[in-house]
């Protein structure tokens, strides 16, 4: 009679199991036919509601000055980019970075295996308590202190050596970076030449930055959680098994769970990428204002515009404000949704998979002893339940984490994005493809009338640059700027050495534009120029550029030490450089060749242009490009400078309007300003002659119109005609 009930109750247990796993699907079933056509409606409208519901200023994210005009996502691009990006960080296969990268992985490996044996120990921790057996309860405990010496140890060499690997990857890209920057004057045509990195410094410093601690962060945050899920399950189903209970049931509701999940954050998650590109736009906006600040403060005193450059200040931080309060009020909503499902809808979803395993399983059910007793599974059950639970907590942490890194891999794709587009900019640069937005302030009947005088596109570059010994030929080199604009269709010189070169002309005629040419900082963009190597020439502007360090770096900058001490040269014969320019003093008032200074502060406007042609002297160059390099200079100190220029074989172009300086000269460029130019040899004395009376003829009809008012006044007084209107009409 017992035999047959044994085999009554197993077939109701089999029946039982049977319905509980038909109603498994049948709701699993039911899931899916309700969620999925709110979910795909959902993904249908969330494209637009993106392109047309984000803030209108998010818009214009990366549009400025020819940036990034599509945004960051995860897709094939964003995969490229991260590929290419990634030969740079592991330029080789055995490198430092991949060496803390295989470290880091073991470390990540270990703390899965510590999280799995650490919940089956609090599992027989909990079940020696149900047992009542305080002596196993000890050693269990002093077994779950000891294994905490390593599991503390492994999680701060993860946290370790992600801070080390997000180093690595940084430094690694940082000295990419400044080696391409630093490279045939990249760094002055990125910001003067092309027009698609607004703030380069942001590019170099903050986005470098993010990005290196995005990657090593999402690596830690994704390769864990991945290996925790495939353990964690694998331990999971085979305890299940192993106890007769069928792991069909809950790792379907796992499935289901996590796949819906996954469905609805996706459909429910803002474009953080776009979101987080543009608010790094506008942070280094904002940094630049501030510097430009800064660098002109002086200016802005003068003319107290502070009102005005806080009121800009206050718009770029209103509208970085505008950006983060964007961007917290999408994740207000999103972390809310993320959370409902994470945390209530798993932990229900976990405690029904943990629970069906154990009062189904065989393993667990209360048997009889031999002796007719009930054996009462409890401990068992109980030490199952913990280990199971303990387990499920840290796979459905390991989903979640996987989870919501979608959102990081979204933040990663801008930063991303930032730092291809800065590489891709400064290998187009060194190429000498420019992309530059037209600016020009002509208007429409002025494009009309002159449309040569612009070109609309990509300028191409034709022209071909040779380097020679000695000589600077121009064959119709025209001067272009960087916008398109047409300065000088086509220019032919020669100047050859010995002569000395003045170049006049009114303001935006080209002179500056053609030292800039022949500098080899802008391209030659038709005809062929020929010119000494850049180490033969030297250029010096208006407002010299003062480096940090000390006195003697001022001197023979941009050279150091070491190069000066293999030209054979000694503070000595510095000193004898600034007794050409009357800078001899300054060795003595600043402390000696050693005093480190802000030297452009200290100096005056005089004595910084004097440093600039002080350093003329140290380089002796072929030619000397000197553009109004001494305007703030006395006129007996600026003849012998030029004078001391001539006689050490240095070949003078200078722009200046003085005429004091022309007779230092043998030849003359003068530019019209219309796009027509003159070359020939300088006649200083007619020139001069011309010049005084020039001013001397309008200083007499200076006061013409003055007169001839007074005279209008006196005929309507006196009711007379004049004489000299008179005989005007007559004429």
């Amino acid at each position: 009679m017992s035999n047959i009930l044994d085999a009554a109750s197993k077939v109701k247990w089999e029946r039982a199991a049977a319905a509980k796993r038909a109603v498994l699907l049948a709701a699993a079933a039911y899931g899916i036919k309700t969620l999925y056509p709110v979910i795909c409606k959902q993904l249908r409208k969330n494209p637009r509601n993106h392109r047309g519901g984000e803030n209108g200023s998010a818009r214009s994210l990366l549009n400025h000055a020819g940036q990034l005009k599509t945004s960051p996502a995860v897709n094939a691009e964003f995969f490229r980019q991260i590929l290419e990006l990634g030969r740079i960080l592991f330029p080789r296969l055995v490198s430092r970075e991949l060496g803390l990268l295989s470290l880091h992985s073991v470390a990540l490996i270990s703390r899965t295996f510590l999280s799995i044996y650490v919940a089956s120990l609090d599992g027989k921790i909990v079940k020696t308590i149900v047992e009542k057996e305080p002596r196993k309860f000890i050693l269990q405990l002093i077994r779950w202190l000891l294994i905490a010496i390593p599991a503390t140890f492994v999680n701060s060499a993860i946290r370790y050596l992600e801070c080390k690997l997000a180093l690595a990857f940084r430094t690694r890209l940082v000295d990419h970076a400044y080696r391409t920057y630093f490279t045939d004057q990249t760094y002055y045509k990125v910001s003067n030449m092309d027009g698609r990195l607004a703030n380069p410094d942001q590019s170099l410093t903050e986005d470098v930055m993010m990005f290196s601690q995005s990657v090593a962060h999402l690596y830690s945050n994704l390769t864990k959680p991945i290996l925790d899920v495939m353990l964690t399950s694998y331990t999971l189903i085979q305890t299940a098994r192993s106890r007769g209970a069928s792991a069909s049931g809950p790792t379907l509701l796992a499935g289901l769970v996590v796949f819906a999940t996954a469905k609805v954050l996706r459909a429910c998650s803002p474009k953080f990428g776009k979101l987080v590109a543009e608010e790094a736009h506008r942070k280094g906006y904002l940094r630049y204002v501030h510097s430009r600040i800064i660098a002109n403060a002086e200016e802005i005193a003068f003319y107290r515009g502070h009102k005005v450059e806080m009121r800009q200040l206050q718009k770029c931080y209103r509208a970085l404000a505008e950006q983060m309060n964007l961007i917290l009020s999408k994740r207000l909503w999103y972390i809310m949704i993320e959370q409902f499902l994470m945390k209530y809808v798993w932990s229900g979803s976990g405690l029904v998979m943990v629970a069906v395993p154990i009062i189904t399983a065989t393993g667990f059910a209360d048997n009889k002893t031999a002796d007719g007793q009930t054996n009462v599974m409890v401990s068992e059950r109980t030490e199952a339940f913990t280990t199971a639970r303990n387990l499920l907590a840290s796979g459905a942490d390991a989903i979640e984490r996987i989870m919501s890194s979608y959102k990081e891999v979204t933040e990663l794709a801008g930063y991303t994005a930032r730092v291809h587009n800065m590489f891709v900019v400064f290998e187009d640069v060194q190429k000498g493809v420019y992309k530059r937005a037209s600016v020009t302030t002509a208007t429409g009947s002025e494009k009309k009338s002159k449309p040569e005088m612009h070109i609309d596109g990509p300028l191409e570059i034709r022209g071909e640059v040779i380097d020679v010994e000695s000589g600077i030929v121009c064959e119709s080199v025209p001067i272009i700027t960087p916008n398109g604009d047409i300065v000088v269709s086509s220019l032919n010189l020669k100047v050859e050495e010995g002569m000395h070169l003045l170049i006049t002309g009114p303001n935006g005629c080209g002179k500056s534009s053609l030292f800039r040419i022949l500098s080899g900082l802008w391209p030659v963009y038709g005809g062929r120029l020929h010119k000494p190597p850049p180490q033969h020439m030297f250029y010096i502007p208006q407002r010299p550029y003062m480096s940090m360090g000390s006195l003697r770096d001022q001197v023979i900058y941009p050279d150091s030490e070491e190069d000066m001490a293999a030209r054979g040269l000694t503070d000595k014969d510095l000193e004898g450089i600034l007794d050409i320019v009357n800078l001899n003093h300054i060795v003595t008032r600043e402390g000696g060749w050693d005093a480190e200074l802000d030297w452009k502060d200290v100096l005056s406007g005089g004595e910084k242009q004097r440093m600039g042609m002080a350093r003329m002297f140290y380089h002796k160059p072929q030619y000397a490009l000197l553009d109004e390099c001494t305007s703030a200079v006395s006129i007996d100190v600026e003849g012998k400078i030029f004078q001391a220029a001539k006689d050490a074989g240095i070949s003078l172009l200078s722009i200046t309007h003085r005429p004091s300086l022309w007779k230092y000269h043998t030849h003359l460029l003068q530019f019209d300003g219309e796009g027509g130019w003159r070359f020939e040899q300088l006649d200083t004395a007619t020139r001069l002659s011309l010049t005084e009376e020039k001013q001397r003829l309008e200083t007499q009809l200076a006061g013409i119109p003055e007169m001839q008012l007074r005279l209008n006044e006196l005929c309507k007084i006196l009711g007379d005609d004049s004489v000299l209107k008179s005989s005007l009409e007559c004429a």
